[in-house]
């Protein structure tokens, strides 16, 4: 189906309206979001992405909307693993909370930016070249098997940081949320800047599996544009609700990696079917089964369902949580030494609710986490650290 000149136009003009009205009323002042206003507004963007499908689906036809449907759950769930790596790099660059939301905002717009430029660039070499699909198909499987491997997410320095640090005058503090700042009398650029330069470039990495991804649910440009911005939309929000639940979907890799290697495996087939490549089957299309979108939706969602439920209900993710919480919180509390005591307490308050989660773990965990002597030694730390300063109120 054809989607006319007028329809993207007002398409776009909404998603760049949603975009200036999450900054000029969210953004634009830094804060930190409360769980309630983070959850409203994820639901909202959710619910804005859910009637456009609806819409897509009384307009487009069943085809059109499965495949919108298929699309946007699959770079929802790409998006919500791209928040893990989000957050090692805030945690990397010590980004203040409340300035976490600008932060997260450009790398939504950047991301915008760079994948539709991926997209009309993926359109265009699957019109002229049938053998793109294979290509997709290949990326897929192979990014499917690297994240089944061990620290798969890389750290917040990538090579464009190293780069910036060692050619650029740069500041080791932060400005408030400004990107520039005055070092010894000259401009320099602060860490918030750098922070930003590692989103974007993680999210042009992001996109060279999220594209073919959904490529190979559906070849509607409309469509693939669509479903991969509904799915950035309200990932700023998404970020500060499920914080304290990453590090408990720790199966999500494996059930996202079944994912890209179910999408590749049905490009690979498709590719078979429109075969044109002269050394595979003489150049003549190969008669294999194709996977349907009705299909692919199933599985997705079937994926997801499982891997999201054994995550929550696995002691292992229970454990791994509460020790990623307490370290933050942990943390959090050595670099309050200035804040109101009032703010003190209720962070020594959360890594204290952490550590009872701790002690009624199973004693195996208990075991694995007394081995951790980092861990141990930082806890040590901030109850000494609490004691003193309840000794001494002036500290």
């Amino acid at each position: 189906m054809e989607v006319s000149g007028w329809i993207w136009a007002v398409t776009v003009a909404g998603i760049v309206g949603l975009l200036f009205f999450d900054f000029w009323f969210h953004v634009r002042k830094a804060h930190i979001p409360t769980l309630p206003e983070a959850a409203k507004w994820s639901a909202i963007y959710v619910g804005i992405a859910l009637l456009f499908g609806v819409g897509v689906l009384v307009l487009g036809g069943t085809d059109m909307g499965t495949e919108y449907f298929a699309g946007y759950i699959t770079e929802k769930a790409l998006s919500v693993d791209n928040l893990f790596v989000f957050l090692i790099i805030m945690t990397s660059f010590k980004v203040p909370r409340a300035d976490q939301q600008k932060v997260l905002l450009f790398g939504i717009v950047f991301s915008l930016i760079a994948r539709t430029g991926f997209i009309f660039l993926g359109a265009a070499l699957i019109n002229s070249f049938a053998w793109v699909f294979y290509f997709f198909g290949l990326i897929l499987l192979i990014t499917a098997g690297n994240m089944l491997k061990p620290g798969h997410d890389d750290d917040g320095e990538n090579v464009v940081v190293r780069l910036a640090r060692r050619f650029l005058h740069t500041s080791e503090h932060y400005d408030g949320d400004k990107l520039f700042t005055i070092v010894d009398g000259r401009r320099a650029l602060t860490p918030m800047l750098l922070v930003m330069v590692a989103i974007g470039g993680t999210d042009v990495l992001f996109a060279l599996d999220s594209i073919p991804a959904i490529f190979g649910l559906t070849t509607n440009v409309y469509i693939v544009f669509t479903a991969t911005t509904f799915s950035l939309l309200g990932l700023r929000q998404l970020y500060f609700l499920l914080d304290g639940l990453l590090d408990r979907l720790i199966y999500l890799s494996y059930g996202l990696a079944a994912i890209l290697a179910f999408i590749g495996v049905k490009l690979i087939l498709h590719a078979l079917h429109e075969n044109n490549v002269p050394f595979i089957n003489g150049g003549e299309h190969v008669d294999v089964v194709e996977i349907s979108t009705a299909l692919s939706l199933s599985v997705i969602i079937g994926v997801l369902v499982v891997t999201i439920v054994a995550s929550l209900l696995s002691p292992k993710g229970r454990a791994q949580n509460a020790i990623k919480g307490a370290e933050r919180h942990a943390k959090s509390y050595l670099e309050v030494e200035d804040e109101d005591p009032k703010v003190q307490e209720e962070v020594y308050a959360d890594l204290l609710a952490e550590e009872a989660v701790l002690k009624a773990l199973p004693e195996k965990y208990r075991a694995r986490i007394r081995d951790e002597a980092n861990f141990m030694a930082l806890l040590e730390r901030v109850h000494r650290v609490h004691d003193e300063r309840v000794d001494d109120p002036r500290r």
